[in-house]
C-alpha cells in the first residue's frame, strides 16, 4: 500500500479543515476563559441540596432580611486595655467606614470585656465586587488604626474575599505551571521540539473547547460552577488530552516503521488507538457523571463540568492530533525520525523515544515471567500495608480558617476575634421557630451547651434584648420568628458543629418544626452529605467501570481483577496521603469531599492505564498466546503508559500552587496515586497476576479456551518476546 496514491482530499484537505476548525474553536474559547468568573460562585451555602436543614433555614432567613447583605467584621486589637483616648480614636474609624457606603448602618464600636479590642459589624452588599469592596475597607481601617494597634477585616465577607483571592491563580499561574511541566516532560520523552508542541496545542485547544462548553452550560443555568471545579477542569483536560495523545503518537510512530506513507500511518494508528482511547474516555466520563447522584450541588456540578472536559479531550486527540500528524509525518519527530524497518524486523518494539527503555522493560518482563506469584503477592502486601494509613485520615471537614493556606487577613482577624469576644461573634447560628413557641425556643437556645448569647430579631435586623429603647415585638414572617445565637466556639470549628447538633435536638423538643441554620450548620450539613455521597457513589462508579471493562476485554475475570487492583491502589494512595497530611504538612484534617474526589479520579484514571495495557495484551494474545502476549503488551506499552502517568501526575501536582487546602490535598492524592498505579500496579501487579493465571484471565471469552503456547516451547518464546 506504500505505493498507492492517497487522494488529495484525504492527504491534505481533511487535515487542513480539521486544524482550521479547531483554530476557530480556540479563538472563541480562549477569551472565554477570563469570563468564567461571571458564572462562578464560591458560596458554600449554594453547594447544599434543597432538602438540607441549613438550606431551609437559609431560605427562611432571607425572608427576614431587607437586603442581600453579608457582614464584614472589623476588629481593632491592642496588647493592653484601651485608654479613653484610644477608644475615641478607634471609634473615629466608623466615620471612614460609613463614607465608603458599603451597605446598611454600621454597628459599633463594640468593646470587648477585657478592654483590649473593639469590633464593628459592617453589612456589605453581596455582589461580584465583594473582593474589591473588602479591600477598600481594609485600606481605610488598617492605616487608620491607633498607633501600636492592629486592625483586621474578617467575618463572612472577609473570608469570602480572601477565598476568592486564593482562587485568583486558577486563570493564570495554574495553567502556566501545568503546561510548563507537560512541555518539559514531553521534551524529555520525544527529544523533539515539534512533536511536544503538537501535543501541547492539542491539549490547549481541547481546554478552549471545554471552557466554551462549560461557560455555555453555566450561563444557561444547567450547572453551578465554582473555583475548585474550574481548577480541576483545566488540569483534567490538559492531563487527559496529553495522555490520549501519547497513546496515539506511540501507535503512529510504530506505524511509521512499517510504511513510508504518512497518511496510511495516521489511519493505522487511528484504528489501533481508537478503541482504547474511546474506552478510556468513556470510563472517565461515565465515572464523573456518577457524581450526579450526589446530594451536594458542588459535586453535581463537577460531574458534567469534568465530563465535558474529557469529551473535548477525546475529540481533540482523535481529530486534531491525527490532522497534525497527517500534515507533519516523520518531520514531527525531528531530529530523531523513525526509520522504516526491514520486513523481518517489523515485530512491535518499544517505540516511545526514551533512552534505555528497552533494558528497563526487558528486565521487568523477565521478572514478571520468572517470579509472577512472588511479584504480585509482594505488590499486594505492599499496597495493603500502605492502606493502613486510611485509619489516620481525618476527612470530616476543616475549619474555614484552615482552608486558605496563604497569608489571610480574615484568618488572622478570626483569631483576634476569638481572643477577645465570643468566638462565634459575627457568624451566629440562626434558629427559625414558630411564633407561638418563640419564647420557649429562645429559652432552650440560651440554655444549650456552647451558646454564649441569643436574642429574637425585630424588623430591621434589630435584636430584642429587653434593654430600654429596644423593640418589644419580634419580626414575624408567615408565622415564623428568627433567633440569632452567638456560639462560644469559632463558627468554623468542630466544637461549633457539635453545639449546632445539640441545639437542633434541644429546639425540636419544644418546636418540632424548628430549623437551625447559619455558617456552622451549613458546614455541618455539607460534611454529613459528603459522607452519604461517598457510600452511595463509590459502588455505582465501580459497577459502571466493571461493565465497560467487560465490554472492552470480552471477559469477566480480567475486569474484576483490574477493578480490585485500582481499588487497592486507591486505598494505598489515601493511606499514604493521610500520613503525609498529618505528619508532614500538619493539616488539621481534610475536606469531607476529598475521599470521594480522590476515588473518582484515581479509580477512573487508574483504570485508564490498565485499559491501555490490557487492550494491547489482548491484541498480542490473539497472535501469540496469553503469556507471551502479556510480556509483549507490557514491553510495547511500558514506556508510553509510564510517560502518560508522569504527565498526569505532574499536571495534577500543579494544583498545589493554588493555596486552598482541598486542592493541595487533591493534588497530592491524585499525583501520588497515579504514579503508584503506573509504577507498581500496572507495571508489576497486573502483569504478574495475569501471567500467573494465564489464559483463564480471559474467561469466559474465546481466548480462555485456547492454550497460550505450545507446551514444548513456552519459555523460549517468552524470553524471545522479552528480549525484543
Amino acid at each position: 500500500m506504500n505505493s498507492q496514491k492517497v487522494p488529495f482530499w484525504l492527504r491534505w484537505l481533511i487535515p487542513v479543515v480539521l486544524v482550521i476548525t479547531w483554530l476557530g474553536i480556540a479563538g472563541i474559547g480562549g477569551p472565554t476563559f477570563g469570563r468564567l468568573e461571571e458564572v462562578s460562585s464560591n458560596d458554600q451555602a449554594s453547594f447544599l441540596p434543597a432538602g438540607a436543614e441549613a438550606t431551609e433555614a437559609g431560605d427562611w432567613q432571607a425572608k427576614f432580611r431587607d437586603s442581600e447583605e453579608i457582614p464584614a467584621i472589623v476588629i481593632v486589637e491592642s496588647d493592653s486595655p484601651f485608654t479613653p483616648a484610644q477608644l475615641g480614636e478607634a471609634a473615629q474609624l466608623k466615620t471612614g467606614i460609613e463614607a465608603l457606603k458599603l451597605g446598611s448602618a454600621v454597628v459599633g464600636p463594640i468593646p470587648s470585656e477585657d478592654g483590649k479590642a473593639v469590633q464593628f459589624v459592617v453589612p456589605m452588599a453581596s455582589s461580584d465586587e465583594l473582593r474589591e469592596k473588602v479591600q477598600e475597607l481594609r485600606d481605610v481601617v488598617q492605616p487608620g488604626a491607633p498607633d501600636g494597634m492592629k486592625a483586621f477585616v474578617t467575618g463572612p465577607a472577609g473570608l469570602t474575599a480572601d477565598l476568592v483571592n486564593a482562587f485568583g491563580g486558577i486563570d493564570g499561574i495554574l495553567l502556566l505551571v501545568a503546561l510548563g511541566a507537560v512541555f518539559v516532560i514531553l521534551l524529555l520523552v520525544y527529544r523533539s521540539v515539534v512533536l511536544p508542541l503538537a501535543v501541547l496545542l492539542t491539549s490547549v485547544f481541547a481546554l478552549c473547547a471545554a471552557i466554551l462548553l462549560v461557560f455555555g452550560m453555566a450561563k444557561a443555568g444547567w450547572i453551578q460552577l465554582n473555583g475548585q471545579s474550574q481548577g480541576i477542569l483545566s488540569i483534567l483536560v490538559i492531563g487527559a488530552a496529553t495522555d490520549y495523545a501519547l497513546l496515539y503518537v506511540a501507535r503512529f510512530r510504530e506505524a511509521l516503521t512499517h510504511t513510508t506513507n504518512r497518511t496510511q500511518a495516521v489511519m493505522t494508528a487511528w484504528k489501533a488507538s481508537f478503541e482504547p482511547i474511546l474506552a478510556s474516555g468513556a470510563t472517565v466520563i461515565i465515572a464523573l457523571l456518577c457524581l450526579l447522584f450526589s446530594d451536594l450541588n458542588s459535586n453535581k456540578a463537577l460531574g458534567p463540568v469534568a465530563a465535558a472536559g474529557i469529551v473535548c479531550s477525546l475529540f481533540a486527540a482523535l481529530t486534531l492530533l491525527p490532522a497534525f500528524m497527517a500534515l507533519l509525518g516523520r518531520a514531527a519527530f525531528w531530529p530523531f525520525r523513525p526509520k522504516l524497518l526491514p520486513d523481518d524486523e517489523r515485530e512491535p518494539e518499544i517505540l516511545t523515544g526514551l533512552e534505555g527503555q528497552k533494558g528497563l522493560w526487558r528486565a521487568t518482563g523477565r521478572l514478571v515471567s520468572k517470579r509472577p506469584r512472588v511479584v504480585w503477592v509482594a505488590s499486594v502486601l505492599l499496597l495493603l500495608a500502605a492502606s493502613t494509613g486510611l485509619m489516620q485520615l481525618k476527612a470530616n471537614g476543616v475549619p474555614q480558617t484552615d482552608v486558605i493556606l496563604s497569608a489571610s487577613d480574615a484568618v488572622d482577624g478570626q483569631d483576634a476575634l476569638a481572643r477577645h469576644f465570643d468566638a462565634g461573634s459575627g457568624s451566629p447560628a440562626v434558629v427559625v421557630a414558630s411564633e407561638g413557641s418563640a419564647q420557649q425556643v429562645l429559652d432552650k437556645v440560651k440554655a444549650a451547651d456552647g451558646v454564649g448569647d441569643a436574642y429574637l430579631l425585630a424588623d430591621g435586623n434589630v435584636p430584642i434584648t429587653g434593654a430600654p429603647g429596644t423593640p418589644a415585638e419580634p419580626a414575624v414572617r408567615e408565622g415564623r420568628v428568627l433567633i440569632n445565637a452567638t456560639l462560644n466556639s469559632a463558627a468554623d470549628s468542630i466544637e461549633a458543629e457539635e453545639a449546632v447538633k445539640s441545639l437542633r435536638v434541644a429546639v425540636k423538643e419544644v418546636d418540632a418544626g424548628a430549623l437551625v441554620g447559619g455558617v456552622t450548620a451549613t458546614a455541618l450539613d455539607t460534611n454529613t452529605t459528603a459522607q452519604r455521597d461517598l457510600v452511595v457513589i463509590i459502588p455505582i462508579v465501580l459497577v459502571v467501570i466493571l461493565f465497560i471493562l467487560m465490554l472492552l476485554l470480552r471477559s469477566v475475570v480480567a475486569p474484576v481483577l483490574l477493578v480490585l487492583s485500582v481499588v487497592l491502589s486507591y486505598g494505598a494512595a489515601m493511606g499514604v496521603s493521610a500520613w503525609v497530611f498529618n505528619g508532614v504538612f500538619g493539616f488539621s484534617g481534610a475536606d469531607a469531599t476529598v475521599p470521594l474526589f480522590g476515588f473518582v479520579f484515581l479509580v477512573a484514571l487508574g483504570v485508564d492505564y490498565n485499559i491501555f495495557l490490557m487492550s494491547r495484551v489482548r491484541e498480542e494474545s490473539l497472535k501469540h498466546g496469553t503469556r507471551p502476549g502479556i510480556l509483549r503488551g507490557l514491553a510495547v506499552t511500558g514506556g508510553v503508559i509510564t510517560s502518560a502517568g508522569v504527565v498526569l501526575a505532574a499536571t495534577f501536582a500543579a494544583l498545589g500552587v493554588i493555596p486552598i487546602m482541598f486542592l493541595v490535598q487533591l493534588a497530592f492524592i491524585v499525583a501520588f496515586g497515579v504514579l503508584l498505579d503506573t509504577v507498581l500496579v500496572r507495571s508489576l501487579l497486573v502483569p504478574a497476576l495475569a501471567y500467573d493465571i494465564g489464559s483463564k484471565i480471559w474467561w469466559p471469552g474465546k481466548l480462555a479456551r485456547e492454550s497460550s503456547l505450545p507446551a514444548a516451547a513456552p519459555r523460549e518464546e517468552e524470553e524471545a518476546s522479552v528480549g525484543r
